[in-house]
């Protein structure tokens, strides 16, 4: 086992580095992106009206913190699995997630204003975290174990 883990060092140096990335992507969100929604929902934000935001600014700041997520995630999954063929698919997925979430945050944005927080905060956690590298992961391990 422990000549496994030697010939495997280099991939888990890599692994334990992107994790430290994402970490520190979060560490940092407030100095690297534009979102007034992260002091929002820290408060009591069901009973707070949204704060004013900048729309165009709001979707590149999303774009730029769901990129930098996609990107390492992608990285993450390559190293798990090293088949090329994952990532093309993962990044497919990524992208039609990013489409359909940013629609949904626009739309409850803009036509449920204060009524439906709980939703907007939900749909905005799976824009700003990369929650679905924990859905991945397991899932294309299973697939892997499977075949």
């Amino acid at each position: 086992m422990l000549n496994k883990l030697l010939q495997n060092k280099v991939r888990i140096i890599s692994l334990i580095g992107l994790v430290l990335l994402l970490a520190i992507i979060r560490a940092f969100e407030n100095q690297l992106f534009y979102d007034p929604f992260l002091s929002y929902f820290e408060g009591d934000y069901n009973k707070l009206p949204l704060p004013e935001f900048n729309s165009v600014k709001l979707f590149f700041g999303l774009l730029f913190r769901y990129s930098l997520n996609m990107i390492l995630s992608l990285a993450i999954i390559y190293i798990l699995f090293e088949e090329i063929d994952l990532v093309k698919f993962s990044t497919v997925l990524y992208v039609l997630f990013f489409i359909v979430l940013v629609i949904a945050f626009y739309s409850v944005l803009y036509f449920y204003t204060n009524k439906n927080n709980l939703i907007l905060f939900y749909i905005r956690r799976f824009l700003i975290q990369p929650i679905l590298i924990l859905l991945f992961i397991p899932g294309f391990y299973y697939q892997k174990i499977n075949k």
